[in-house]
């Protein structure tokens, strides 16, 4: 995605003359901002946490899940005998699925996810965060296991959030990529990628391969501030680079606008198309609208499998 059609391969973020620009997030200032957006984190979860996900259902595993009347034609091994002599009626013990799920997340830190428009509610890397960690949440609550990509092992801990929080700082430079770590998924692994994805799409290509080369499903969830879809921009503006000090000053913004949106049309054409070329999803969510609501859409789509939304 660019600032219009002038620019060439450099993937310039819009910057609002009123607004502040992205210019980067170093590890001291992304620790300062964690705990508000752990709280946030929690609050998001709570609202999906009781209908989305719930991952927790009958299976052949060993936890004990529900007792649940003797139906005819079942094996007379699976009924309960000790429960079923408290009733006049026979119960079997209902276990619960086994196969819980390990998903691997990725929340882009790079500096153009700093960007933030006065359309917006907050910067795209709080949102991101904020949706990661959210939904880490609801994912551990269903019994799944979460980690993140390249930084930690999946694990499952009602204290999630905040491990997470943590292993982010303690990473520092290394989660500020603005790809995700190139590394084969084990199989039958999901993967959550959350980003502006505003990169190269071959090269996002390359990496989404590589991440599903076991045969792992994902999702994408592009994060999008509102100015970067409708370019409302009039008049003499500066476009800053949030990854050089390169600037680029257009005269008339507003008759960029056009070829600008057919641009950025083209742009998610090929991120969708690099995407589902693996078996990936992709979910777009603007900074203007309530986080819940992204949490609770991509909630219901992890419900219903990764490879079908």
């Amino acid at each position: 995605m660019a600032a219009g059609p002038a620019v060439s391969t450099e993937a310039f973020d819009i910057a609002e003359r009123l607004a502040p620009s992205a210019r980067g997030i170093d590890a001291t200032e992304l620790a300062s901002r964690l705990p508000d957006i752990v709280i946030r984190a929690r609050e998001v979860a709570a609202t999906v946490v009781h209908g989305a996900h719930g991952r927790r259902r009958a299976g052949t595993g060993e936890n004990f899940w529900q007792f649940r009347p003797f139906g005819a034609g079942e094996a007379a091994h699976r009924i309960d005998w000790r429960r079923s002599a408290r009733d006049d009626r026979l119960f079997v013990r209902e276990r619960e699925w086994e196969a819980a799920h390990s998903y691997f997340l990725w929340m882009d830190c790079s500096p153009s996810m700093g960007f933030v428009s006065s359309l917006a509610m907050e910067p795209k890397l709080d949102r991101a965060l904020t949706l990661g960690l959210a939904l880490a949440d609801v994912l551990m609550r269903g019994g799944e296991r979460i980690g993140l990509l390249g930084l930690t092992h999946p694990m499952s801990t009602r204290d999630i959030i905040e491990r997470l929080a943590q292993a982010l700082v303690a990473a520092g430079g290394a989660a500020r990529g603005e790809l995700p770590e190139a590394a084969a998924l084990p199989g039958g692994a999901k993967a959550l990628l959350i980003s502006d994805f505003l990169c190269d799409p071959q090269a996002l290509s390359e990496r989404l391969t590589t991440l599903a080369g076991n045969g792992a499903a994902g999702a994408l969830l592009m994060i999008a501030d509102p100015v970067e879809e409708t370019f409302p921009f009039e008049g003499e503006t500066i476009f800053l680079d949030t990854d050089s000090r390169a600037q680029l000053r257009a005269g008339r913004a507003q008759s960029w606008r056009e070829a600008y949106v057919e641009r950025l049309a083209r742009h998610r054409d090929e991120i969708a198309k690099a995407a589902a070329d693996v078996g990936f999803s992709l979910h777009i969510h603007r900074t203007d609208r309530p986080a819940a609501e992204a949490a609770l859409s991509l909630s219901f789509a992890l419900a219903s499998g990764l490879e079908r939304v």
